[in-house]
């Protein structure tokens, strides 16, 4: 199966000139691209309003990929954690957040991560590879699949803050939004997926320039020296050219950036590190997200008493920076910010 084509990992365009090589109209390309998310099968014989001559075709030269659950895992408080199994045996997790009657999912975009975050599990496993689109779109399309046969629901918001760097699997990442877009795929809009990122600066503009997905940017310290040490990736892309680049996008964006900001006690949660932080996002269309960290004994960090929170909140609040709290869903099943690390080879 490695020679044929994931045509899960096909994007429209691509779709089309698939159907052109085979001889084939491109008429029939988008009659299977929306077939393939609406209702989802997972053979061509499901599709029972697709041309037989074409999927003779397709049987050929490519097969319909979908996601293997290996494992899911209910929290207190709701939270629902996914862990796939993929077909070299890696694995990847996708966490479930329901609000309000609204749902959240947040997905993965690389199998481990290279970025080296000292604070974050993932970055414990180490870097295995990156995810094709159709593992990307796929984990949406599982969960949403089971929303809508088990609960009548759907997912309303999504966000690449699971395992990995999206924009360091950026062409993956690019293809899978396109997906996710699309009308005939799955139709989410701009408004309703965001990007996170630890701060590939490069990347951030050339997203921003194409797309109009929200971006988030996990800052965590406004000095280098300590940014470096708990962020390895700030020595190739320094604090000060990722505060510019966020400038150049608030003037640039008609929508906030999103700056999520974990609270370590004693290294990054001093009023005097709220009014760095403060002095930093000046004049920024941003909203803030202050994160309480979310403790492990394999991590040496601790969390930030709740008074420190809210005192550092209350600094940036008063020089006019919209901000919140955000406390994390899921922690007691590991499903919480920064505690995605499955348990694979």
């Amino acid at each position: 199966m490695s020679d044929l084509k994931n045509l899960r990992d096909l994007t429209l365009p691509e779709l089309e000139e698939l159907a052109v090589k085979l001889d084939e109209p491109i008429s029939r390309a988008q009659q299977l691209f929306s077939r393939l998310y609406r209702p989802l099968p997972n053979s061509f014989c499901q599709m029972h309003n697709i041309s037989k001559k074409f999927l003779a075709k397709l049987n050929e030269v490519s097969f319909i990929g979908e996601m293997k659950l290996q494992q899911k895992e209910m929290s207190r408080d709701g939270t629902t954690k996914y862990a796939f199994i993929l077909t070299d045996g890696n694995i990847i997790e996708s966490v479930l957040i329901p609000s309000n009657g609204r749902n959240t999912l947040c997905i993965s975009s690389q199998s481990g991560c290279a970025m080296g975050c000292k604070f974050c599990l993932t970055s414990t496993m180490g870097f295995k590879r990156n995810l094709q689109p159709s593992e990307i779109v796929g984990q949406v399309l599982f969960i949403a699949n089971e929303l809508k046969s088990n609960k009548n629901n759907y997912i309303n918001n999504i966000v690449f803050m699971g395992m990995g760097e999206p924009l360091a699997n950026y062409d993956n990442t690019l293809k899978a939004i396109n997906i996710l877009q699309d009308e005939k795929g799955l139709g989410f809009s701009d408004r309703k997926i965001t990007v996170s990122t630890c701060g590939i600066t490069p990347k951030i503009m050339e997203l921003a320039k194409i797309s109009g997905v929200n971006i988030a940017i996990s800052l965590h310290a406004v000095d280098e020296e300590t940014r470096t040490e708990i962020m390895p990736i700030n020595k190739k892309y320094p604090l000060q050219d990722l505060l510019s680049c966020c400038s150049e996008l608030s003037a640039n964006q008609q929508r906030q950036i999103l700056i999520e900001y974990i609270l370590f006690k004693g290294i990054n949660d001093s009023e005097a590190d709220a009014t760095k932080l403060a002095e930093a996002l000046e004049g920024f269309n941003c909203k803030i997200n202050l994160i309480p960290y979310n403790e492990h004994p394999a991590l040496p960090y601790q969390q930030s008493t709740p008074e420190v929170a809210s005192k550092f909140m209350d600094i940036l609040c008063k020089a006019g920076h919209l901000t919140i709290i955000r406390h994390s869903r899921g922690s007691d099943i590991s499903a919480a910010c920064g505690q995605l690390a499955s348990k694979e080879k």
